[in-house]
């Protein structure tokens, strides 16, 4: 009798489980900060709206991510702003225009373009010759970063030795000698930057002026930005780039969706400040930072009824 009411009521409660999806977010490489923003953001999805069974996916990032959310592999994907714009417009790595929306931003992207100290490098320009990590295939870093060293006349096929790592084997390759410099193009306090840094004397090569000028000119999902003292051990300030990281979700996305996931996220951020810091830029007021990129007509909803 036992074994027939348990039966009984597994049967009972199946229908209201079986109804929810199971979708993934795309993130990036498990050191740096999209990977443990997009399980905090797959939690409370996954508790807060109806029909929603949310995972990270480690991912090589910004471009993948954007690829697969406009093939219906993914129900969002954290990405850098400029590749989503990218993808928008039809530009860059993007051979047409492609069917993406933002539900909202999250938090600006630095560029660390990391040495060790003892490599004698102080500047961008003496990166010519030299072995240099762009960041992984795929990525949001390579992207900027070949751009970066384009714009100021470095062909990265020619004048560099270009290699493609992530976060983790980028410092890894630093440390062991195997590289004169790399980028990572990460929040501010990135983990794997954090992390070298405790053990090897480091140095963020500055953007000039007169470099930053000329690409951002060129690419105006960027903006200048001032990397305090003391983020990383030994550290002094110095000038860099910042670019908006956003949600990218696809235009086929129903009005109906984009709002609930867009509503959980702001009325549960809390949550996802708890583990990880840079949420706290994430607001209704920044959801816009990214220009020239639509946001999701039902997460427009959704800001619009927080004025009303």
């Amino acid at each position: 009798m036992f074994k027939r009411n348990l039966m009984l009521a597994v049967l009972f409660i199946l229908p209201s489980v079986s109804h929810a999806e199971n979708y993934s977010i795309g993130t990036g490489g498990q050191s740096g900060i999209y990977y443990p923003f997009g399980g905090a953001l797959a939690k409370v999805w996954s508790e807060h709206v109806p029909g929603v069974n949310a995972k990270a996916e480690v991912t090589a990032a910004s471009v993948e991510n954007t690829i697969k959310v406009v093939r219906g592999d993914m129900i969002a994907g954290i990405a850098m702003g400029n590749v989503v714009l990218d993808a928008y417009n039809g530009e860059g790595k993007f051979p047409s225009k492609m069917p993406v929306r933002t539900l909202f931003a999250l938090y600006p992207n630095l560029v660390h373009a990391l040495t060790l100290d003892k490599s004698g490098i102080t500047s961008l320009a003496q990166l010519k010759g030299k072995r240099v990590s762009l960041g992984a295939p795929a990525s949001g870093t390579a992207v900027t970063s070949a751009s970066l060293l384009e714009s100021m006349g470095i062909d990265v096929k020619k004048d560099i030795d270009a290699v493609y790592l992530n976060y983790s084997e980028t410092t890894n390759a630093l440390a062991n000698g195997q590289i004169d410099a790399g980028f990572i193009v990460g929040g501010q306090g990135v983990g794997a930057v954090t992390q070298i840094a405790l053990t090897h004397k480091i140095k963020v090569l500055p953007i000039s002026a007169k470099e930053s000028t000329a690409f951002i000119s060129k690419y105006p999902a960027y903006s200048n930005y001032n990397l305090p003292a003391g983020v990383y051990n030994n550290v002094d300030s110095v000038s860099t780039l910042s670019v908006w990281n956003v949600l990218v979700v696809n235009a086929a996305m129903s009005d109906e969706m984009a709002y609930n996931l867009t509503q959980s996220a702001f009325e549960n951020m809390g949550d996802v400040r708890k583990v990880v810091k840079m949420a706290e830029m994430t607001t209704p007021e920044n959801a816009t930072r990214l220009q020239g990129v639509p946001l999701h007509a039902g997460a427009q909803k959704y800001l619009d009824s927080l004025n009303k």
